[in-house]
C-alpha cells in the first residue's frame, strides 16, 4: 500500500541527478505538483533495496533517456510545502548527486514538461526549486575537481 504524498505522516525520500556535459547542466521542468512547470534536476522516490546513486540513474533514464555517470552523492535538499495552516503538505527530503553526460539526446517523459541544457548563470534566471543553484555550484565544484585528477 502506498503513502499519500499529501500531508505525509513522514518525509519521502528521493534522489536526483545533475548530468553536466561541458558547461551546462541538464534541467527538468516538473509535469507534477507540487511546483509543475518549475526547473529542477531529474529525480524521483527512491525504491525500497534501491541505492541512491541508483535511484537517480534509474530517474534518469526514466524521465529524459540519458546515461550518465555518477561522480558523488551532494548535500541534501529538503523541501517542505506548507498549507495555509502550516501543515507539512509536502515533505521530501533529496540526495542530489553529480554526474558527467556519457550519451544521449534528453526527451521530455511523462513527468517532465520540458528539458534544457542550461549554463549556471541562466539557472539563476529560471524558476527554480529551492537551493537548486547551491547544489549545482556543488555539483560543477565536484565535476571540475573530477576532470582535474583525469
Amino acid at each position: 500500500m502506498s503513502e499519500s504524498r499529501a500531508f505525509p505522516a513522514r518525509p519521502f525520500v528521493g534522489a536526483s541527478i545533475a548530468v553536466i556535459r561541458g558547461a551546462t547542466v541538464l534541467l527538468a521542468a516538473r509535469a507534477n505538483e507540487p511546483m509543475r512547470g518549475v526547473w529542477t534536476l531529474p529525480g524521483g522516490l527512491v525504491e525500497a533495496g534501491e541505492t541512491l546513486a541508483e535511484a537517480a540513474l534509474r530517474e534518469l533514464t526514466e524521465e529524459v533517456g540519458l546515461t550518465a555517470e555518477v561522480v558523488g552523492v551532494l548535500s541534501p535538499t529538503e523541501i517542505i510545502v506548507r498549507d495555509a495552516d502550516g501543515r507539512a503538505r509536502h515533505h521530501y527530503v533529496v540526495h542530489p548527486h553529480a554526474a558527467l553526460w556519457r550519451g544521449g539526446e534528453p526527451e521530455a517523459g511523462p513527468e517532465a514538461l520540458g528539458v534544457r541544457w542550461a549554463s549556471l548563470s541562466e539557472v539563476a534566471e529560471l524558476p527554480t526549486t529551492p537551493g537548486l543553484v547551491d547544489t549545482l555550484r556543488e555539483a560543477f565544484a565536484r565535476v571540475d575537481a573530477r576532470r582535474a585528477a583525469e
